[in-house]
């Protein structure tokens, strides 16, 4: 593949009408239209195609899509094979433009446009390379792997010698693990049981499916109003406290096991987690998130303004004597942000996600930091394509960085993954299975005719429902 080039691309803006259902609601994101800015890189190769994305909830994605061609153009005649050789000088080419950085830097729009971009080489390295990504990453040498990673801005936290020195550490074990995690899957947390919009009857019923299905780890919205957050948290401890819910053919769960430990489980073992969207300022977050002792969190996510990190620091200290940790990383929006909250010690669980930070290349340098510091990595995975996404990172943490998914839990939103021709799958023990389809790359591929129905504006969908006056209220 010496001579093909990148010779174009495309971008679509493709919007699914989530807000209809309630699917995605929390105390700050009322109408949720989960969307995909989604790219196909193009080659001088007809068998060589990369997929990639970035994740918004409606309105402004054609904004991304716009931001994703401008990235996009600086790659377009390189060759694929130069790209490959060097993915942490792929990702530096790709931020490198004053004028684009300018209006960052590497952050927002910008930022997720090449995330999009970046995630797109990755997906297209993969699949020239007939493994999916996961695999494609932990059967690097640890050098190749730190020439991955851009350590840009974290050198006073972790240097590429620091982190292959870690590697080489973890080499020798690499393949125990793979086995393993091949063999029990990887474990999940169930998000779709607790979005704020559904009724109690909903809550109750998806949490008693959560349970048959193999779940130990239920999250739940929170923020809007305190009375109503008891009262559902309580329906939910209801049904994940109670053995007689269980599949048949599993026991409880010890709370005091080692990888529950510190996690307010309940008595059949079971782990509720809630979850604010930013709702707070720091005092109310503290106030507020002591108001649900009684439900007995292991974490409250995002309980304040993500750039905040001094006062997640605040909130970790004033929750830490009622047993809940604190948890972000959602919003996160690049590697600084993640160094600082680690440095402030502001943080008990890193919440990566797949689309906000600029591909992999820059969630490889927040996975080692967080190696680093001890602090466990489940990767944010609410929305269109990231769980597609997020489970190949979290085989590369547990299988060539941290070494341990004792404690992690990786967040599972069952929505849409009918879209995606090889869409996550989970196994009757609530673990995500390992993703194993030598073609499948990045797993972010989407059908075509997912496309066709549900690109904005002018999708079969979108076409028929503003033909039918029927257009969902976040869209008009």
């Amino acid at each position: 593949m010496s001579d093909v080039i990148i010779t174009g691309y495309e971008t679509h803006d493709i919007r699914f009408p989530t807000s209809l259902t309630g699917d995605g609601t929390d105390a700050m994101n009322v109408d949720c239209d989960y969307s995909s800015a989604y790219l196909t890189l193009k080659t001088s190769s007809p068998d060589l195609k990369g997929f990639g994305m970035t994740f918004t909830i409606g309105r402004g994605n054609d904004i991304v899509c716009q931001a994703i061609h401008n990235v996009a153009d600086r790659i377009v005649g390189k060759g694929v094979e130069d790209l490959f050789a060097d993915m942490g000088k792929t990702w530096t080419h790709l931020t490198a433009d004053s004028q684009l950085r300018w209006i960052g830097p590497e952050k927002g729009v910008i930022h997720i446009a090449t995330g999009a971009v970046g995630n797109a080489i990755w997906d297209m390295y993969a699949r020239s390379r007939s493994k999916p990504l996961w695999k494609l990453v932990v059967d690097m040498t640890p050098e190749e792997l730190v020439r991955s990673t851009t350590f840009r801005y974290i050198t006073d936290v972790i240097t590429p010698e620091e982190a292959l020195k870690w590697l080489k550490e973890k080499e020798a074990s690499k393949a125990e693990r793979e086995e393993k995690v091949r063999q029990l899957g990887y474990p999940a947390y169930v998000t779709s049981v607790g979005w704020l919009g559904y009724s109690d009857e909903k809550v109750l019923q998806l949490t008693k499916e959560a349970v048959a299905k193999g779940f130990n780890h239920f999250k739940m919205k929170v923020g809007s109003d305190l009375e109503s957050d008891l009262r559902r948290g309580k329906l939910i401890r209801s049904v994940i406290d109670d053995p007689q819910y269980l599949p048949k053919d599993r026991d409880p769960q010890d709370p005091k096991s080692p990888g529950l430990r510190g996690k307010n489980a309940g008595p059949a073992g079971a782990v509720l987690m809630i979850d604010a969207n930013q709702v707070w300022d720091v005092n109310q977050a503290i106030e507020y998130t002591k108001g649900l002792v009684e439900i007995k969190p292991w974490f409250i996510e995002e309980p304040t303004a993500p750039d905040d990190i001094l006062g997640h620091a605040t909130i970790r200290k004033a929750l830490k004597p009622y047993g809940i940790s604190v948890a972000t990383g959602e919003h996160a929006h690049n590697r600084m942000v993640f160094k600082q909250l680690l440095q402030a010690e502001a943080i008990d669980v890193c919440q990566v996600d797949s689309v906000r930070l600029a591909g992999v290349s820059e969630v490889l340098a927040v996975l080692l930091m967080a190696a680093k510091f001890g602090v466990p990595v489940c990767p944010h995975a609410g929305g269109v394509g990231l769980c597609e996404h997020v489970i190949h990172l979290s085989l590369i943490d547990y299988i060539a960085v941290s070494g341990t998914m004792e404690r992690n839990v990786l967040e599972f939103a069952d929505h849409l993954h009918e879209h995606y021709v090889n869409p996550c799958t989970i196994n009757e023990r609530g673990r995500y299975n390992v993703p194993d389809d030598p073609k499948e790359g990045y797993s972010g591929e989407m059908y075509a005719a997912s496309i066709v129905e549900y690109e904005w504006p002018n999708g079969s969908y979108w076409r028929e429902r503003k033909a039918a006056g029927t257009l969902p209220r976040s869209v008009i």
